[in-house]
């Protein structure tokens, strides 16, 4: 079956717990995520979704996996783009190492699909969000682009 799948790899001067923490921080708008806010229930089986400010689905699906502070695996639907939407579900999983004084993040989104518009779009989004996170827990500010819907 063919694959879409996008990997990205970073590195973080932080701990696996505070890093853990803010991926996984619910109810309140992430300033790394454009001010999306995530509502789940974090175990096996749990519904999790993100909302624009305004209140408007983008993004829902169960946990998979769980594994704190080292895995978490979703599996993702995304809600707003109907075109997107279309694609049905995709999975994403993030994988958190312990390095000497950082943490090494992994981020896999992939849907058994080729050539997915999706996938494609994520892979244009998940750069600036982790780039954004990085600097948020490096520098204690998220950067300005991701701040806002």
């Amino acid at each position: 079956m063919e694959k879409s799948t996008f990997v990205y790899v970073t590195y973080i001067r932080t701990t696996p717990e505070k890093l853990w923490a803010k991926l996984t921080e619910t109810e309140i708008p992430r300033e790394f995520f454009w001010a999306t806010s995530l509502h789940a229930e974090w175990k096996v089986g749990g519904k999790w979704n993100s909302t624009a400010p305004d209140g408007t689905l983008i993004d829902g699906g169960e946990v998979l996996e769980i594994d704190p502070p080292k895995r978490l695996v979703l599996r993702w639907h995304h809600e707003l783009r109907p075109e997107h939407k279309a694609e049905g579900d995709s999975r994403a999983t993030y994988q958190l190492e312990q390095k000497e004084g950082m943490v090494k993040l992994t981020v896999i989104h992939e849907m058994d699909r080729g050539q997915s518009k999706f996938i494609e779009a994520v892979s244009n989004g998940w750069p600036t969000i982790l780039s954004s996170l990085k600097s948020l827990l490096e520098t204690g500010e998220a950067l300005e682009d991701t701040r806002t819907w």
